[in-house]
This record gives C-alpha cells, sequence and structure tokens, in this order.
C-alpha cells in the first residue's frame, strides 16, 4: 500500500489462504497464491523428519510461482520461513532483478550477543555456551536441512549451487521491519542491518456493529486472543482465560484465531469476534492477552495497551521478554496457562503503573516504517526507469 501511494505497482505472493486473500482484497493489493496453506500446515503439525521434505517442494513452488509473477518487476522483496526466502532470491538472482532480505523479528539474524533459535528436530547442544559456536551450529543445520533441496531447484534452472543457505537468505544488507524501541537491534556492524521500523498498514478498517455495541455497553474488556496458534498444548486455553479475566472483574472479548477458540458458557460478558482490525479494538480494551507474534505485540504497545503475552514458539519467548522488561505488560511462564497463573499476570498488566508506562511507551512507536521501506525500495530501482513504473 506504501509502495503505491508513492506511484509503484506491488503484488504478494503468499499462501493460498482465504485469510490472507481477503486482507490483500481489502487493501487493493493483488494475491498471487504459492505454496501450501499455512494454516492447515500450521494445525496439523508435521513431523519434524518431514522438514527437508516439505522445503523442497516449497523451494520449487517458488521457482514455479514466481518467476512468472515477478517477470518485468524492478525489485523482489523476500521474507518467511528460509526454504521460501531461498527460492524466491534465487528467482531474483535468475531473472536479473534487484532483491531484498526482510526480518520481522531479530532472531534470526547472527549476533555473538544472544543464541540462536533451534530447528525442529536440531536442538542446540546444552553444553555450548559459545553464542559463534552455536550460530556455526545454526548455519549447519540450515545446510544439512535444506541446501540439497536448494541447490537442486536452483542448478535445474541454470544457476549455480548456493554456499551457505542462510548467509546467502540474509546476505550482506538484511532488512529488520521492526520498531527500535520495541526491538533494539542486537549485534555486530559487520551485518548492514537496515531496521526500517515495523510495517503497519495505513488507515483502519470498522469493528463488527455486533462488537462495537458491546464494547460500548460497559468497562473495557480484557481481549483474549492467539492469532495463528493452534494452541495444541492448551485446548482448554479458553476456558482458562475467561475464568482469569472474570477473576479481575472484566468482560471478555474472545478471538477464535486459528485455534478455534469458542465461549464456554452463555454469559453476556463475553463476546466471540471471528476477524477484526486490532488496530481499531486494541485501544478500546483493558489489556490483550496474545502469543506474542510481532504483529500483535507492536499493534499493543503502539495501541498503549498493557499485554499479557502466552509464548508459544518460536520468537514468541523473545517478545514475551521485551514486554515485561518494558513494563507494558507481563510474560507468562511458558504456552499452557492456568486459570492461576492467568489470574496473576493479568494482575499485572491491568495494574495502573503498567498502563501509565504502556501509554509513555505508545508515544515513541514510530508508525512510518512502511512508508520508510518503500521510499528504500524505490531507491532500488532502476534509475533510469520512471519512478511510476517501478513494480515489486
Amino acid at each position: 500500500m506504501a509502495l503505491r501511494d508513492l506511484g509503484a505497482e506491488a503484488l504478494v505472493c503468499a499462501p493460498p489462504d482465504e485469510d490472507f486473500a481477503r486482507r490483500l482484497a481489502g487493501a487493493g493489493v493483488p494475491l498471487v497464491p504459492v505454496g501450501p496453506s499455512a494454516r492447515a500446515l500450521t494445525k496439523a503439525a508435521p513431523a519434524p523428519s518431514s522438514l527437508p521434505e516439505r522445503a523442497a517442494a516449497l523451494i520449487a513452488a517458488q521457482f514455479e510461482v514466481v518467476t512468472e509473477a515477478a517477470e518485468g518487476c524492478d525489485v523482489l522483496v523476500a521474507t518467511g520461513v528460509v526454504p521460501a526466502a531461498a527460492g524466491a532470491l534465487s528467482v531474483a538472482e535468475k531473472l536479473g532483478i534487484r532483491s531484498v532480505s526482510v526480518t520481522f523479528q531479530q532472531l534470526t539474524l547472527p549476533s555473538p550477543l544472544r543464541r540462536p533459535l533451534a530447528y525442529p528436530g536440531r536442538p542446540l547442544p546444552p553444553e555450548v555456551s559459545d553464542h559463534r559456536k552455536l550460530w556455526e551450529l545454526d548455519a549447519e543445520s540450515i545446510d544439512v536441512l535444506f541446501g540439497e533441496a536448494l541447490d537442486t531447484s536452483r542448478v535445474s534452472h541454470g544457476l549455480p549451487p548456493v554456499r551457505g543457505v542462510r548467509d546467502y537468505v540474509i546476505g550482506d544488507r538484511p532488512w529488520l521491519a521492526t520498531d527500535p524501541v520495541l526491538d533494539p537491534w542486537q549485534g555486530t556492524e559487520d551485518l548492514g542491518v537496515v531496521q526500517t521500523g515495523a510495517w503497519i498498514a495505513p488507515g483502519v478498517r470498522p469493528l463488527p456493529a455486533a462488537l462495537t455495541a458491546f464494547l460500548e455497553a460497559g468497562a473495557p474488556p480484557v481481549y483474549v486472543g492467539f492469532g495463528s496458534m493452534p494452541l495444541h498444548t492448551a485446548p482448554d486455553a479458553a476456558r482458562v482465560a475467561v475464568e482469569a479475566v472474570r477473576a479481575h472483574g472484566r468482560r471478555v472479548v474472545l478471538g477464535g484465531g486459528w485455534a478455534g477458540l469458542t465461549r464456554s458458557d452463555d454469559r453476556d460478558d463475553c463476546f466471540l469476534v471471528g476477524e477484526a482490525d486490532h488496530r481499531a479494538l486494541f485501544g478500546r480494551v483493558a489489556a490483550v492477552v496474545h502469543h506474542g507474534g510481532a504483529g500483535t505485540t507492536t499493534t499493543a504497545a503502539r495501541a498503549g495497551t498493557p499485554q499479557v503475552v502466552v509464548p508459544q514458539a518460536v520468537d514468541q519467548p523473545y517478545w514475551a521478554d521485551r514486554v515485561a522488561g518494558l513494563g507494558i505488560g507481563a510474560a507468562h511462564d511458558g504456552p499452557t496457562p492456568t486459570v492461576a497463573s492467568l489470574t496473576d499476570a493479568l494482575g499485572t498488566a491491568l495494574a495502573p503503573g503498567t498502563a501509565a508506562r504502556a501509554r509513555a511507551v505508545a508515544a515513541t512507536v514510530r508508525t512510518d516504517g512502511a512508508t520508510v521501506a518503500a521510499k528504500l525500495l524505490l531507491g532500488l530501482a532502476d534509475a533510469s526507469k520512471p519512478r511510476g513504473s517501478a513494480r515489486t
């Protein structure tokens, strides 16, 4: 949307899920479906042993679909899981167009100040404490998991094999699309990270009329939703969350999400909502209980609303720690809440001091990240072409 505001054409290649299609259609941005359903894959929780096979299919899909979609474009932006990004960047290389690698959290960028994330089925050795050594092991794991699949597709399309999949994906100037207050870059200068700020869509979509009526019928409720997390370890999360919120005398807005949260009773203090614009909703609730995704964390922080993060996987424990460290909410210990543990965490989030701190931090969160990124992308486009003709 920011690119189009600057006169460029833009399209998105993403999984074929209806959720993504609906959101992009609402923004008027074309969607080119690629790869399997993200929702089906997340809910299925396939065995770690199938990761190389799934990666091979995903890389092949990038070559098949993105090659045609990117034809005639000036810049390709690659993000997402490593095999998808590696395949997309390879397409840009094949087509001879500029490319940028973007991450929405810094934990995949090597840094001597922290440990890398472990891949399923390949845990990091607990006896190794040297972060540099762990990052070397991380690079080896990525090559084992994805190297053969990537090189097979590359060679079949006339490209040379890659030496080091992770470094190929990251490049020497990766972009970090996060807010510098919420997620200050902690690394070394030899990796030329460009931190643009978080990418937040302009405008706000109106809330459903029934949800608006519920919000206006009483004191601000607590929102509980876990986004794209299926909550395999917490099947009773909806009941637990509602009881914990009620323990504080609050009403509840329950977001169904990919976990399929549902109401456990018919009391009128609980409202179940499907899809709603968090930017419109979070400023009208007393606290947000969520999984700790980068987008949800940033949106709640920008709204100045206290948070309780119940991290499930990947980068979510990091965001939980950031919320607690900034004093804008509480980090739940582990992915499976109980009524007691969530009641306690909500006590921290609903405290007056937390609310004041959340409002103070909100005033520092940048809102221009998408525009900054769009201007940088246009700067990468061929200078000989009219800016209005740039395609991404």
